[in-house]
């Protein structure tokens, strides 16, 4: 198998670090040694396990990619940027042709889709790509489809936390949300509760304190309006290394989408890259 040439944005960010090593130990994959980075960011370059990988701002991008896409013609992207930058990422991605996994959450999601579904080549657009998390929203969407209106006269309150640097509200949170009104809830995603506070997460949350810098706690409480009964569903991931298998399971994916007859379907989730044949 040819390996597919992956080019990681977002760097020097924490996330897009641990995208970058993990690409260079696949043997799935190419690293790319270039990386969309915001305008703020000073360093021309950041090195990765060795591998030095210039930094390219939104002021240059477009005068580089021409030589990248010769380089590296069957390039496709992984998007873990910030959530400002989520929808002129994807105007670009698209402008130029390149296949991508958008892991970044935020920014305007329907116009992101809108995007996607103009473009000529396909995208992975997810909240979250953990798979078991993938997993745990698609048993909530069958609850919703087969069993509507089943938590009706009750209430729900939604709490999570992640690393102070977390710009948004939990993308993984709003999905289950969504699901949550479907069965019966009349929840409004604007109450979830955002913990940021790292003396909040260690003392009242127990999160360790080494992964205060970079977790994902949620919890959904749902109470019965009279008082009888509760239910309660956790998720808490430490660390971000549980992304990485989703991620690049997602990139395999595209590869092989943009060498299929063409369908003119171009948006995909995480559920479609889990249940794909083979």
């Amino acid at each position: 198998m040819t390996s597919i040439p992956v080019m990681i944005n977002g760097l020097p960010g924490n996330v897009a670090q641990i995208m970058a090593s993990a690409a260079i130990r696949d043997e799935r994959l190419t690293l790319v040694p270039f990386s969309l980075t915001g305008e703020i960011i000073d360093d021309p370059s950041v090195t990765v396990d060795g591998q030095k990988i210039t930094l390219l701002k939104p002021s240059i991008r477009d005068s580089r990619i021409g030589h990248i896409l010769e380089a590296y013609p069957d390039l496709i992207v992984v998007d873990y940027t910030h959530p400002t930058a989520v929808n002129a990422n994807a105007e670009f991605y698209t402008e130029h042709r390149i296949p991508f996994v958008m892991g970044t959450t935020g920014g305007d999601r329907d116009a992101l889709e809108a995007v996607v579904n103009l473009a000529d080549t396909p995208a992975v657009i997810a909240p979250n790509m953990a798979k078991q998390i993938v997993g745990l929203q698609a048993m909530f969407e069958y609850a919703a489809k087969t069993f509507p209106g089943l938590f009706k006269d009750y209430t729900l309150e939604v709490k999570e936390s992640h690393q102070q640097g977390k710009a948004d509200t939990s993308g993984t949170a709003k999905a289950l949300v969504s699901c949550l009104n479907d069965l019966g809830l009349g929840f409004d995603v604007n109450d979830i509760q955002q913990i940021r506070d790292p003396k909040v997460q260690e003392k009242e949350w127990g999160i360790p304190k080494e992964h205060l810098g970079g977790h994902g706690w949620h919890t959904y409480t749902l109470r019965a309006d009279d008082g009888s009964s509760l239910f309660e569903f956790t998720h808490n991931i430490n660390g971000r290394d549980i992304y990485v298998s989703g991620t690049f399971d997602a990139v395999v994916f595209l590869d092989k989408k943009r060498r299929e007859d063409d369908d003119g379907k171009r948006l995909y989730t995480m559920i479609d890259v889990m249940t794909q044949p083979g």
